[in-house]
């Protein structure tokens, strides 16, 4: 499977043409993007090289620089899962040696918009964008009666356009409001500059974007989790419903987190501690294979997380689980093992030391990066559902899931029957902390403190503003549009 994908990564590095990069990424013709009349003709010749171009726009999501700096904590995806966790105060930067994520933690960045934390956020998600209107538009264009050969490719174009604009969303807005104007949205490569939209018309455009990808996925047998397949595109649709708060888009939602957490097993007590590195694992819906070949070391989420690696983490910028929330994790619980109790004097005290780490246990030690990114699983759909069903009145079904995950939890059903007795607010409360408690590093709670509008209170082992409660929408928890995207687009201000 590695040499496969790395040969799909090959050919999309062949594709793509490589110069300096712009201050502007939102300019007509931004670097590193595919030759969309080579594409077109190359794929009606050769479908593979259809899915080389393809890969290349995922290949975005791990490989580093692609928010557009040398910074060591840009490096796709799972760099943006860190900040989110972040702002959520659910990871704690313990100690700040190197400077990385000082300023994001002590909630400068997201008030300045001259900080490149702004601009790598944004250059990164709209870098996508751009990818998959490429490919839509090489396709036919956003309205295409697409081929069938060709129509899983144009579908996950799709789906990867819905998803940056909603991390965008979530990322850049302080919480729906569908009058507000917010990002501009482009759908073919060749626009020019755009002022913003509402937020009804990104979403009116994600929710369009990912039926339609539900509907022709169908059927689809990837290549690798790395590729959006019916599940992920549904997952992320749920995602974008749920992230509304109406009553109606709860329960879309709803149906198909149901739809998801019903194809798939969650995973095992052995493997909650077993580093979180194998994109095999059966739980995971969403992820890549990292191999030798892609070069990942310091720059990457496990040169930021693992003290097993050759890390920050290891050396003095070290993030942990925020205490406060350790503490509410149950005794019995198995999820309270994955994290350093006592460290003693090491100053790696509630380091995820056994949630994700690299399997040879040597503190520093691994240099070459081969452990897998997990982007999606499928506890995010048993909960999301467990959610969406808690706000609906449907508590039963809410507890059902809830239970569901708890039996691989605890070793003694009789130590979470306390679910089967929740209601009300109690319940909906219980389901928000399993989901900052099981999906703790992956970056899913930053999206359940804005779905949810919480405040958050930041443990005594947080470097700044131990104490004090944050809310959901506190300017300090939303990006602002950096200044390159100010200056170059005359329609923001």
């Amino acid at each position: 499977m590695k040499k496969y994908i790395f040969k799909l990564l090959v050919v999309s590095s062949i594709l793509f043409t490589i110069s300096s990069c712009s201050e502007d990424f939102l300019e007509e013709s931004p670097t590193e993007f595919i030759n969309e009349a080579d594409l077109g003709i190359s794929g009606e010749l050769n479908p593979i090289v259809l899915e080389g171009a393809l890969n290349g726009i995922y290949f975005n999501m791990f490989k580093t620089g692609t928010g557009g700096t040398e910074s060591h904590d840009d490096f796709g995806q799972k760099g943006f899962d860190i900040y989110g966790d972040m702002l959520s105060s659910d990871m704690a930067l313990t100690q700040g040696s190197y400077g990385h994520y000082n300023a994001l933690t002590e909630l400068k960045t997201t008030v300045d918009y001259t900080r490149l934390g702004n601009y790598k956020t944004w250059r990164y998600y709209y870098r996508v964008i751009r990818s998959a209107n490429l490919m839509i538009n090489t396709l036919g264009g956003n309205d295409a009666d697409v081929e069938e050969n060709l129509a899983y490719s144009y579908a996950q174009a799709k789906a990867m356009r819905a998803y940056a604009y909603f991390y965008l969303t979530q990322y850049f807005i302080q919480e729906y409001d569908p009058a507000a104007k917010v990002l501009p949205i482009y759908t073919d490569p060749t626009q020019p500059n755009q002022p913003q939209s509402t937020t009804e018309d990104v979403y009116n455009l994600m929710i369009a974007d990912l039926e339609q990808a539900v509907t022709m996925l169908d059927g689809f047998s990837r290549n690798g989790k790395h590729q959006i397949n019916q599940d992920v595109a549904k997952s992320l649709l749920a995602y974008v419903y749920a992230s509304t708060g109406t009553s109606e888009n709860n329960l879309k939602a709803l149906a198909l987190a149901n739809d998801v957490a019903a194809n798939h097993p969650i995973t095992t007590k052995k493997e909650l501690t077993g580093g979180f590195n194998n994109v095999a694992t059966p739980s995971w819906i969403w992820g890549v294979d990292i191999t030798v070949d892609q070069s990942l070391g310091l720059i990457s989420f496990w040169g930021q997380i693992d003290i097993y690696t050759y890390s920050y983490a290891a050396v003095g910028n070290t993030k942990a689980i925020d205490e406060n929330l350790f503490k509410q994790i149950r005794a019995n619980d198995l999820r309270k093992t994955q994290f350093w109790e006592n460290a003693d004097d090491s100053g790696l005290e509630l380091t995820p030391y056994k949630k994700f780490y690299n399997e040879e246990r040597v503190i520093f030690g691994n240099r070459t990066v081969t452990d897998d990114y997990v982007y999606m699983r499928v506890e995010e759909m048993v909960l999301l559902a467990a959610e969406m069903a808690a706000k609906e009145g449907q508590e039963a079904v809410a507890i059902t899931h809830l239970n569901t995950l708890l039996k691989e939890r605890y070793e003694d059903v009789t130590d979470f029957n306390y679910i089967n007795t929740l209601t009300g607010q109690e319940l909906l409360d219980e389901v928000i902390l399993q989901t900052r408690i099981e999906m703790w590093g992956e970056g899913k709670s930053y999206l359940s403190m804005k779905r949810n509008k919480l405040t958050t209170n930041r443990g005594p082992n947080h470097l700044e503003f131990v104490g004090e409660n944050i809310d959901y929408n506190d300017d300090r928890l939303t990006f602002e549009i950096p200044q390159a995207e100010i200056q170059d687009n005359p329609f923001i201000n």
